[in-house]
């Protein structure tokens, strides 16, 4: 079975940085991307930023310039490096893997969550 676990959120002033982690375990062959989303109260889901295996990278406009998404390929591990944070930052974050070859097939997975809280 994969499993995708998420770390490194938490509460942060205003301008300040936080960096998540999200390992992928499991009886994994492939991962063709990973990436981060996030789900404000009220909000749909929304991406945040996806990395490909090839090293394409995927921003929303909201990220570009302040968030760094990076993957460590061979350790199923992927990143999100957010700098200058913003209230309307906070969000639930999820992690997730697009593409995941395993002994379960073809799928894609989604980790449980972590939290990000942004104060003013």
């Amino acid at each position: 079975q994969v499993q995708l676990v998420e770390s490194g959120g938490g509460l942060v002033q205003a301008g300040g940085s936080l960096r998540l982690s999200c390992a992928a375990s499991g009886s994994i062959f492939s991962i063709n991307a990973m990436g981060w989303y996030r789900q404000a109260p009220g909000k749909q889901r929304e991406l945040v930023a996806a990395l490909t295996s090839a090293e394409n990278t995927n921003y929303a406009e909201f990220a570009k310039g302040r968030f760094t998404i990076s993957r460590d390929g061979a350790k199923n591990k992927v990143y999100l490096q957010m700098n200058s944070l913003k209230p309307e930052d906070t969000a639930v974050y999820y992690c997730n893997a697009n593409g995941v070859w395993s002994r379960n097939g073809w799928a894609d997975y989604w980790g449980q969550g972590t939290q990000v809280t942004v104060s003013s």
